[in-house]
Formats: structure tokens, sequence, C-alpha cells
């Protein structure tokens, strides 16, 4: 009688093995292709957002060029022409520009 119970216990231990490892491998795998690239990019996102100063040339998400004319911790002020000035969210900024790209 306890023979059958152990000899189905052993399989059912075995059972689980078999499902955790598939299920601890996707998640690794997740993780590695998906979410650490995906911080990675936030952090790069961040810095850059960070060392944004008054003069910068950026391009919006929305495609618009200008040069930073005011900037605040949460507001950027955006000198479009030598008249136009528009008030964008910071967060709404795409990338900078870079001064060799700029003088091209």
């Amino acid at each position: 009688m306890f023979q059958g119970m152990t000899a189905t216990t052993a399989n059912a231990g075995g059972g689980i093995v078999s499902l955790i490892v598939p299920l601890v491998l996707m998640v690794a795998i997740f993780y590695f292709l998906m979410i650490r690239p995906q911080n990675k990019k936030q952090k790069q996102r961040n810095a850059m957002l960070n060392q944004l100063k008054k003069g910068d040339k950026i391009v919006t998400i929305g495609g618009l060029h200008g040069t930073i004319a005011e900037i605040t911790d949460d507001v950027v002020v955006l000198r479009v022409n030598d008249v136009t000035k528009l008030t964008f969210d910071r967060n709404a900024i795409s990338s900078a520009v870079s001064r060799e790209t700029a003088v091209e």
C-alpha cells in the first residue's frame, strides 16, 4: 500500500520540476529580451532630458525642430524661428540634435 504512494509521489515531484524549469527559462528570456533593453533605453532618455540646456537644438515627438529658449523641470519653450516660441512638456522631446549634424 505504501509502495504505490511513494512511486506516485516521486512521479509528481518530477512533474513539478519539469513544469517549473521551462517557466523559469521563459521568464529569464523575457527579462533579457524585453525588460532589460527597455530599462536601458529609459535610462538613456532620462539622461538626455536631464542634460538639456538653453540653446540646444532638439526634435519633439511630433517632429518639430527648434532651439530651447527657456527650460524648467517640466516645461520647455522652443524658439522655432525669430518670432515664434512654442511651449512643450519636457517629456515631448524626442531627441537632441548634435551640433555636427546641425551645422551640416
